[in-house]
């Protein structure tokens, strides 16, 4: 009987991030990876879901007025709830696929910062949807176990979180978080610190996904040595006189246009060094800190934060998929990690 139980068994792990949402299934490993996004048709008051994900990814920033693409998470907590509802219901069942005779039982990773409130609202989206049971971990710990760090020793790990919306930085021993900080600087702070700059320095309009291919191909934490870097051509609107241009953008200038998103995160590390227990910020300068999340991708950052703690620091593997691997471990190794998931309420 227990064959046929694994053989249907869908329990997921779902790592439901501000700018993309991981499942993972019991079993089968990270299943899906696709931008938390929805896009609605709106006809006569009444809203229809048109594309969720990646193709709706590709309307954001260029709808007409009948559909509006919405991100539903903001800062890795849930800002519009029914467009969230959708959102998980659709990845539930496109992971499922109908192989299911029973609701799956599904762990979500929450930020340590998220409020009661803000708990509550996740794993009510979650019942919904159509879970048998609703289960929260808190996504520092999710990180750390994603990136194999030894998270049950008696020892002290820190593990820099960087996501879409939030940064948690977190001091980890057995098992559980000692110290942890989320500050609501990630992936989107540093797209508009590069609107921003653009806007104000070269009178520049561009758009959000333009930023982020601005990010993810120049993007770096540190002035380039030979004070320009590589460079790329963007386009956008001149707001001097309102049309259309095309410029260049060297690194050395993204640098610039990052520099503050990139000192927060350093401040938050510096900040729980501070707060640290001496024994454990003895054995994490052993160890180093693990930076993971998409965040953790950004040109350089590694570099950055070691200048600034002098620490050694160092990127997850796979560090965009470290969460939803922990939670996933979270769901495989339930009996030894019981205490770190959180079912009641």
């Amino acid at each position: 009987m227990a064959f046929w139980h694994n053989l249907f068994s869908s329990d997921m792990a779902i790592d439901l991030g501000t700018a993309n949402t991981l499942v993972y299934v019991k079993g089968r490993g990270i299943v899906l990876s696709e931008p938390s996004v929805v896009a609605y048709h709106v006809k006569d008051g009444v809203k229809k879901v048109l594309a969720v994900g990646e193709d709706a990814k590709l309307m954001l920033g260029r709808t007409p007025g009948s559909i509006e693409a919405i991100r539903p998470m903001r800062d890795g907590v849930i800002a519009d709830f029914d467009t969230a509802e959708e959102m998980i219901k659709y990845f539930i069942r496109k992971v499922a696929k109908r192989s299911t005779f029973s609701k799956p039982k599904i762990i979500v990773c929450v930020p340590h910062g998220a409020t009661p409130v803000e708990k509550r609202a996740i794993r009510q989206s979650v019942l919904s949807a159509g879970a048998r049971r609703a289960g929260l971990i808190a996504e520092p710990i999710a990180a750390a176990i994603g990136a194999g760090m030894p998270i049950t020793d008696p020892t002290g790990n820190m593990v820099v979180d960087i996501g879409g919306g939030t940064t948690e930085v977190a001091v980890l021993s057995l098992g559980d978080i000692v110290y942890a900080r989320s500050v609501r600087v990630g992936g989107d702070r540093m797209d508009e610190a590069i609107i921003n700059y653009l806007r104000r320095q070269h009178n520049l309009l561009i758009g959000e996904s333009t930023a982020e291919r601005i990010k993810t191909s120049i993007g770096t934490a540190r002035m380039p040595d030979d004070g320009r870097g590589a460079s790329m051509h963007i386009r956008g609107r001149d707001l001097l006189n309102g049309v259309p241009k095309e410029t260049e953008i060297s690194q050395a200038q993204v640098a610039e246009a990052l520099a503050e998103p990139v000192q927060q995160i350093c401040e938050a590390v510096m900040t729980a060094l501070e707060a640290t227990p001496p024994d454990l910020a003895a054995d994490i300068v052993d160890r180093g800190v693990m930076l993971t999340g998409g965040g953790a991708l950004l040109g350089q950052l590694d570099l950055a934060l070691r200048e600034q703690t002098g620490l050694a620091v160092s990127v997850a593997d796979e560090s965009l998929n470290c969460v939803a691997l922990g939670t996933g471990k979270a769901l495989e190794y339930e009996k030894q990690l019981r205490h770190v998931i959180d079912y009641d309420s």
